[in-house]
């Protein structure tokens, strides 16, 4: 019996006529290969939207597929809405082996229909086409069963190994911080390719949900290279997870001091008020890589007990004065009490009087710089201080450094640190109205 080759011109020709006449009906077979894949993986077209994309990815593929077969093309490129296809389910945090076996089933139904257009119209009981066929279903699922089983023992395996590594990595880095004999060459052989010869900003990250999910590591590593582009770094951040919802993140500067704060909040704002960031401030080499991480970790413990917190990024050199007193917060809410008198009280009019009381002390006791930075006629602020004092019980400027230093743990850390409003029996209720 003579052997066929596959490069002779016959056989090409009539590889082209096939291709050629499903051509004429490309939209049945796409729909005949969506319908297979849709019955064998339906979670692959959970929405609307996913529909639509599969659809495209699957006559995309059959045309592109045809348009080989009829031209004899060697190497092709994968079809647009394939590639957004796969971008979908990857957003969707649909494993690759989905997104393979689509592509196995696929090929399995195209090539039936490849065969069964090839047998159409020619005479006979069709054996040798009809084996071949046999032969296609039969071979395509043992190789989609083995497949599916190997790809889950090297993702299951692939999984264990890099968390294994990221364990190692971890506790490398909390070495680092804490053992102080350690060796700049020794501590950058831990650290690998971020470089400790330079400028450092630390931060921690974490995210204010009480019961993360696995989307949750993903999303702060994904803000850290954000925040990492907002500071204009021109090297990759060190991104460190600490538990399931936080991180720890170094931003590399080089040889700069210093970072805007306005993109980094902006990263902070657009992380739809998931995802909240404390700051260190930038410094330099292995003790700067340390520092600025314990300032990070103290920002962050400022931002943590302010209940709301005021901003989604919290910075080291706006709280470092008060950072102390999270340690002990009854201590600084008693402290408070005694400094501020019935000015510590949580509500809106004490509030108001507090800010403005701030902003006075930190315009030297100047009412016009007062009312320009509040926005307030002069006779405003004025009255405003005056009413100040009359919850203290004396002026501001008794204990100024006492008062300011009150004044800043009040304003954010909230009400951690204020006094509940007196009941009807403990004292007259206030006016909430204030000039």
């Amino acid at each position: 019996m003579s052997r066929i080759e596959l490069g002779d011109p016959a056989v090409g020709e009539e590889v082209a006529a096939v291709a050629t006449r499903m051509s004429e009906y490309l939209a049945d077979v796409a729909n005949d290969v969506y319908d297979v894949i849709a019955d064998v993986l339906p979670r692959l077209g959970a929405d609307e939207r996913d529909n639509a994309l599969l659809g495209a990815s699957i006559q995309e593929n059959v045309n592109t597929v045809l348009h080989i077969l009829q031209h004899r093309i060697v190497s092709a490129v994968a079809p647009n809405a394939a590639i957004e296809f796969a971008r979908r389910l990857a957003q969707r945090d649909i494993g690759v082996s989905a997104l393979l076996r689509t592509y196995r089933v696929g090929q399995t139904r195209f090539q039936r229909d490849f065969i069964t257009e090839l047998l159409r119209g020619r005479e006979g009981d069709h054996v040798e086409g009809n084996t071949a066929l046999s032969m296609v279903e039969i071979v395509s699922g043992y190789v989609d069963s083995v497949v599916e089983q190997l790809l889950e023992t090297y993702e299951q395996a692939r999984e264990e190994w890099l968390s294994h590594r990221s364990a190692i990595f971890v506790q490398r880095v909390r070495t680092l911080l804490r053992e102080r004999e350690v060796s700049l060459d020794d501590a950058q052989g831990m650290l690998g390719s971020y470089r400790l010869s330079q400028h450092h900003l630390g931060a921690a990250i974490w995210c204010d949900e009480t019961q993360p999910d696995a989307s949750t590591l993903p999303l702060l590593n994904h803000c850290s290279f954000k925040l990492a582009e907002a500071a204009e770094c021109v090297e990759p951040p060190l991104f460190v997870p600490y538990d399931e919802s936080s991180a720890w993140l170094w931003l590399p500067l080089a040889a700069r001091r210093e970072v805007p704060r306005g993109p980094l909040e902006s990263v902070a704002v657009v992380a739809k008020e998931r995802v909240s960031v404390a700051l260190g401030e930038p410094l330099p080499s292995l003790s700067g890589f340390r520092r600025t991480h314990l300032q990070a970790e103290l920002a962050r413990a400022v931002a943590v007990a302010a209940k709301p917190s005021l901003s989604r990024l919290t910075a080291f050199a706006d709280v470092a004065p008060i950072s102390p007193m999270c340690s002990d917060l009854e201590a600084a809410r008693a402290w408070i009490a005694e400094t501020l008198g019935s000015l510590a009280i949580d509500d809106e009019r004490s509030s108001l009087l507090r800010e403005t009381a701030r902003a006075f002390l930190a315009n030297g006791g100047s009412f016009t710089a007062t009312a320009n930075q509040m926005i307030l006629h002069r006779n405003t602020a004025q009255y405003r201080i005056r009413k100040a004092e009359e919850l203290r019980g004396r002026p501001l400027r008794e204990g100024r450094l006492d008062v300011e230093l009150a004044l800043l743990a009040c304003h954010y850390l909230g009400n951690a640190v204020l006094q509940p409003v007196p009941t009807e029996e403990e004292g007259q209720p206030r006016s909430a109205t204030l000039a």
